[in-house]
């Protein structure tokens, strides 16, 4: 199948690295984009546009991923739309800013909602079109963390979340083979508006700052490094499965 004849799901599609893949996709020749989004309707409307100028059909699509219901309604929609899914790509994701040492104010409404987005809400959307990924040979692409093997981060959820995230993308790597390919992408500090929402634009830029010297590719990733990383997993390197990259400019060699 060439790449315009092969369909996208993008959670988290509509901001952040989650957009800038559904862009990266439509360089690189999809042409069929879903847009998965929770509450970022207007941002996904202006992606069809911009997908629009790159040659290919964007297709917003609302889905909750930590609703398992939510998720089997939005995966009919798109199999009734699209006929089939090629690339899913779980970038919808949350947190909250705690400080690791501030166990109080951990509570089960946070764990609820962080593992049924980052965790569950993954599994729901592979378990949702694995049949369809099946028969097309395709490709899943989770969207990790850094955190997910340091202890770094927002908050101690958060972190629990993503290391659970990449024991799923190896589980699922065997579970889906030899089909379906299963990677992971695991960005550090990203400059795209997630640390600003935690922490406030002059908290997040100082920090930025500081890091970056750090860096031995002497800056921050930006989600178009995110979005290009996880479109070459998603379209290549078709022999590597259950794999999880780094990618961060090479900070995490100075930990």
């Amino acid at each position: 199948m060439t790449p315009a004849g092969r369909v996208a799901l993008v959670t988290g599609g509509a901001t952040g690295i989650g957009r800038a893949t559904c862009l990266e996709l439509a360089r690189r020749g999809i042409h069929d984009i879903h847009i998965g989004y929770a509450r970022s309707a207007d941002p996904a409307e202006s992606l069809v546009a911009e997908l629009g100028e790159l040659g290919a059909a964007g297709h917003p699509l609302r889905i909750d991923v930590s609703d398992r219901d939510a998720v089997g309604a939005a995966a009919a929609s798109l199999l009734a739309t699209s006929g089939g899914l090629d690339i899913l790509v779980n970038s919808a994701g949350t947190t909250k800013k705690i400080d690791f040492t501030d166990l109080d104010a951990i509570t089960p409404e946070l764990w609820d909602e962080i593992l049924g987005t980052n965790l569950l809400g993954a599994f729901w959307v592979c378990q949702a079109f694995a049949e369809t990924l099946k028969e097309r040979g395709g490709s899943i692409v989770n969207v990790s963390s850094i955190s997910a093997t340091r202890v770094v981060g927002s908050s101690l959820p958060y972190s629990v979340s993503k290391a659970a995230l990449s024991q799923l993308t190896r589980a699922l790597a065997v579970a889906l083979a030899p089909s379906v390919r299963v990677n992971a992408v695991v960005p550090g500090t990203v400059l795209s508006g997630w640390h600003e929402r935690l922490v406030g634009t002059e908290a997040a830029q100082a920090n930025f700052d500081a890091e970056a010297r750090l860096v031995p590719m002497g800056r921050l990733a930006d989600a178009g490094d995110i979005g290009e990383a996880i479109a070459t997993l998603a379209l290549g390197m078709g022999f590597a499965t259950g794999q999880e990259i780094i990618v961060d400019g090479g900070k995490a060699l100075r930990y």
